[in-house]
């Protein structure tokens, strides 16, 4: 009897450690996909002023574009050429980017900058999630967990100066810092999101987020 009894004592544990197992890797499922459903649905938004269509997404409690704008009323093209345009939106001046923003939409405060960067992880690893996983220089892409699908649109300035498409993207913010400068933020070849102020009539990127 007590061969007997043992033999039941070991299958009942066996049947134990296996329910167990099936229970930890549904539970690692569960966890899986709670971590990659960071953000709602992409969805869509057309401008009224040209038709355009742009895909938005909501990230933390914000619904940003998820593209940078490309409204040819105001700024430029990187080099001047469409095919720019069509790939990372155009540039604007702070002045311009203030207002450039269809209705319903507006540019980013600081503080909402500030609030996609936390939610993201942090300004030392945010870069890397918000960052497109295509578009950028060799080694340069990001994982783009959140669709926010950032661009490295360059720069632009001066008389005729254009710098580092494919391996840098500037965003203004609606936040000024003084007379001459603005604040932005910047994604490189690293990891971060980083904060700068630069002078207003530089040419950087512009991401609307809505109203």
């Amino acid at each position: 009897m007590n061969k007997y009894l043992l033999i039941v004592v070991a299958v009942a544990a066996l049947s134990g450690c296996v329910n167990k197992e099936i229970k930890d890797k549904a539970a690692s499922a569960s966890d899986s996909t709670a971590t990659n459903n960071l953000t709602q649905p992409i969805d869509t938004f057309t401008d009224s002023r040209d038709g355009k269509t742009y895909k938005t997404v909501k990230i933390g409690t914000a619904v940003w574009m998820a593209e940078n704008l490309n409204y040819a009323e105001e700024g430029i093209c990187y080099e001047k050429k469409d095919a720019n345009c069509a790939k990372y939106g155009r540039m604007y001046g702070w002045y311009a980017a203030k207002k450039v923003c269809p209705a319903g939409y507006h540019l980013p405060s600081d503080d909402e900058w500030t609030a996609l960067v936390d939610y993201a992880g942090g300004g030392e690893t945010a870069g890397t999630k918000l960052k497109s996983a295509t578009g950028w220089d060799k080694k340069c892409n990001g994982t783009n967990d959140f669709d926010f699908s950032a661009l490295p649109g360059g720069d632009a300035g001066g008389v005729g100066y254009f710098g580092y498409a494919g391996s840098l993207g500037l965003w203004w913010s609606a936040t000024e810092i003084d007379f001459y400068n603005a604040s932005n933020r910047y994604m490189n070849c690293y990891k971060i999101v980083g904060w700068d102020n630069d002078d207003k009539s530089s040419l950087y990127s512009v991401r609307c987020v809505k109203d």
